[in-house]
């Protein structure tokens, strides 16, 4: 083996132009099977480190130029993009968002309406028909007045014939 500079060189370069070849490969077989093209992604396929592709301009401007391009059409069906994966995402967490804020309504009607079945049922409540125990308590209050009024005269008679009473014992005793 050689351990001159030019030999060195000349592997570093053969290693260099390996890797930029697996970086190139990878990426045309992520674009291929429609799958998501970004620098880690095609790293990551390509067994190599995410600098050597920010270090070499060409493989960096490759990989963002490819992952503008949609996906190849394929004959087996139809094929989602990113786009409309990310479209569908955001759509599905505003509904949950929705839904969330309506379950918690929903809640909250239901706490009322059993905390407010619970206070009538305890007997604390006013009762649901005020009118007719308002116009019951102004006929009572009447007749107790009606009735305070006979009293009132009645104990006037009792007064006058106790009156008389006494008038007439008196008389008597006399």
């Amino acid at each position: 083996m050689s351990t001159s500079p030019d030999h060195l060189t000349r592997a570093r370069s053969a290693d260099s132009d390996r890797r930029r070849n697996r970086v190139f490969k990878a990426l045309d077989q992520l674009a291929a099977a429609g799958e998501e093209i970004s620098v880690s992604s095609v790293a990551r396929a390509a067994g190599v480190h995410r600098s050597l592709i920010h270090r070499h301009g060409d493989l960096d401007a490759a990989i963002v130029a490819r992952a503008g391009q949609p996906p190849p059409a394929t004959t087996a069906g139809t094929q989602v993009s990113r786009k409309s994966l990310l479209a569908d995402v955001a759509n599905l967490t505003a509904r949950n968002g929705r839904l969330s804020a309506q379950i918690t309504r929903l809640e909250r009607r239901l706490s009322q309406a059993l905390g407010q079945a619970a206070w009538e049922a305890s007997g604390l409540s006013t009762p649901a028909d005020v009118e007719t125990l308002t116009r019951r308590i102004g006929e009572l209050e009447q007749q107790t007045l009606d009735l305070r009024s006979e009293v009132a005269e009645r104990d006037e008679g009792l007064a006058a014939a106790r009156a008389a009473n006494r008038e007439l014992m008196a008389q008597l005793n006399r």
